[in-house]
């Protein structure tokens, strides 16, 4: 499979390309989006993108906007060292399959494309290797509905079941495993209803604590824990009391259920 790499930085450009070549990937680079979008061509070419989002002339998003342009499913890996829940939400609106911060590790540049390429090609998260090959003892890669972290968290979202429709709705529940690990511990994020009500009187919006962008707000709050204390909540609990303003404005202009 061919990946495409952009960044601006030569040696950081050289470390992933080794990285990734070492797992079996054809590997091109990119200097700046200009290239990017040469290399890229109508997107058929390249299984997967790895961009940096700080770079001279045409930065990552603009340069993430026009591949989707070009290729409405083309799977693009945001990478960054200035990462903000901002930046974030700004290249998943614009279609990004994942957001890695710098630095990382090639074990954890190689999860990430996995990951990505898993959620692109069923045939990947039934357990084939990125080079077609059957694989030999160890973890598949990861299947879509796992989100992953950059410090090596794998977060699966629980669905509610009919036996727990009488459980709070303010309540999440998630199930974390780390690294390699194929067990994973239950984990509950819940978010407190006065911060649900002032978020709903900011935004001038009726927003109920038990819809989507709820369980979206409580996704994010586990995974700003799991990657800035590097551990689980104690006690399988994360309570969610205060509310940012990158999540007010998510808030503001979400869409509704």
């Amino acid at each position: 499979m061919r990946i495409l790499v952009v960044d601006d930085e030569e040696h950081l450009r050289r470390v992933m390309r080794l990285a990734l070549e070492a797992d079996g990937y054809e590997v091109a680079e990119a200097p700046d989006g200009e290239e990017a979008l040469r290399h890229f061509g109508n997107g058929s070419s390249v299984d997967a993108t790895l961009l940096d989002q700080k770079m001279p002339g045409l930065d990552g998003l603009e340069t993430l906007r026009r591949m989707k342009q070009r290729r409405p499913d083309a799977c693009v890996i945001m990478v960054t060292a200035y990462a903000t829940i901002e930046l974030a939400v700004d290249a998943m609106k614009l279609g990004a399959t994942d957001f890695v911060r710098k630095p990382m590790t090639p074990d954890t540049l190689r999860h990430a494309v996995a990951a990505a390429l898993s959620k692109r090609d069923p045939a990947l998260a039934e357990g084939l290797e990125p080079t077609g090959r059957t694989p030999s003892a160890g973890p598949a890669p990861l299947s879509p509905p796992e989100i992953w972290t950059t410090n090596g968290f794998f977060i699966r979202r629980v669905e509610p079941t009919p036996a727990s429709a009488g459980q709070r709705s303010s309540e999440y529940h998630f199930v974390v495993r780390r690294g390699r690990d194929a067990g994973g511990a239950a984990v509950t994020v819940s978010i407190d209803p006065k911060a649900v009500a002032r978020i709903a009187r900011d935004c001038g919006q009726d927003l109920s604590e038990s819809g989507s962008l709820w369980q979206r707000m409580a996704e994010k709050a586990l995974v700003d824990y799991l990657w800035s204390e590097a551990a689980l909540p104690e006690g399988g609990r994360l309570a969610v009391t205060r509310l940012s303003a990158s999540m007010l404005d998510e808030a503001m202009h979400w869409p509704g259920d």
